[in-house]
């Protein structure tokens, strides 16, 4: 018995390292990441600073993104908003999971009332466009980083609790679970040590999905002038700060390398989803 979480992890191993896009990910994630928390601290970069002697500067050896009209360093503002952007990702989709998986587990098992008011609440949720509820909550809090990331977050659970609720109807009638139930062990062991383990494969191929919509859902909030304020930085205010038809024409370094960065983030995680999903169960659709 011992063996088996070991060998379940080698074969995991086995088949995500034969998923060539979900590899790359993989690579293309670690190496964001690294860079947007190390290098910001070895160069001793401000996003905030700014320098009066250099306004919508060209990139130079000073500023390997020039400078944004007011003379921030875009260089420094990039690896600041990058920051930003994956930590909103991941908690978002942190706080969804926290929420959506226990109602989920709960509406699926015990049925009756409960799984009536916990699936038509997210009907409910789910039934007005995404993105116009999150502007108007944004609108109702304040923006700023932990608004929008709660906000999102909040929204997300609806994803996870319909997801991990069609999984419990089909575990709950196991032979495993109904042998665990006739020998009178409790419903609070029945779901964590039978059900959710068994349903962990579509929670974690959820979450990075979740997080990668998160992402975009955050830089889009932002270029609305809704999301992370100045002057803090984010990859979708760096985007807002680029929209006059002045900037998108002649000083691409501006725009081009947080819309970039944007979108292989987004890809990468998409990508390592994937391989998680096709690694955990060839099967499994989401």
């Amino acid at each position: 018995m011992k063996q088996q979480p070991d060998s379940f992890f080698r074969e995991f191993l086995a088949k995500f390292t034969e998923h060539k896009l979900a590899m790359l990910g993989v690579v293309v994630l670690v190496l964001m990441i690294l860079t947007v928390i190390f290098l910001p601290i070895l160069m001793k970069l401000d996003p905030i600073k700014s320098d009066i002697m250099a306004f919508s500067a060209k990139p130079s050896s000073v500023y390997p993104l020039g400078t944004d009209s007011i003379g921030r360093n875009l260089f420094a503002r990039f690896l600041y908003g990058g920051r930003v952007s994956m930590t909103v990702g991941l908690l978002s989709s942190l706080i969804g999971m926290c929420l959506g998986v226990p109602l989920g587990l709960l509406a699926g098992f015990y049925r009756g009332w409960v799984e009536t008011i916990i699936m038509r609440a997210a009907d409910i949720f789910m039934s007005f466009p995404s993105i116009i509820f999150i502007l108007v909550l944004v609108a109702v809090v304040g923006p700023s980083i932990w608004s929008v990331t709660l906000v999102i977050g909040f929204l997300g659970w609806t994803q996870f609790a319909r997801l991990i609720y069609a999984n419990v109807l089909s575990i709950r009638e196991k032979e495993y679970v109904e042998s665990a139930r006739a020998i009178g062990t409790s419903d609070f062991v029945t779901i964590t040590r039978y059900v959710l383990p068994n349903s962990f494969a579509p929670i974690l191929v959820a979450a990075t999905f979740m997080t990668a919509s998160a992402i975009i859902m955050e830089s889009s909030l932002s270029f609305l002038g809704m999301g992370v304020q100045p002057p803090a930085a984010s990859w979708g205010n760096m985007l807002f700060d680029a929209r006059s038809i002045t900037v998108l024409s002649t000083r691409p370094w501006q725009w081009l390398p947080p819309g970039l960065a944007l979108v292989m983030t987004v890809l990468s995680i998409n990508f390592v989803g994937d391989g998680v999903r096709d690694a955990l169960d060839p099967k499994l659709k989401i």
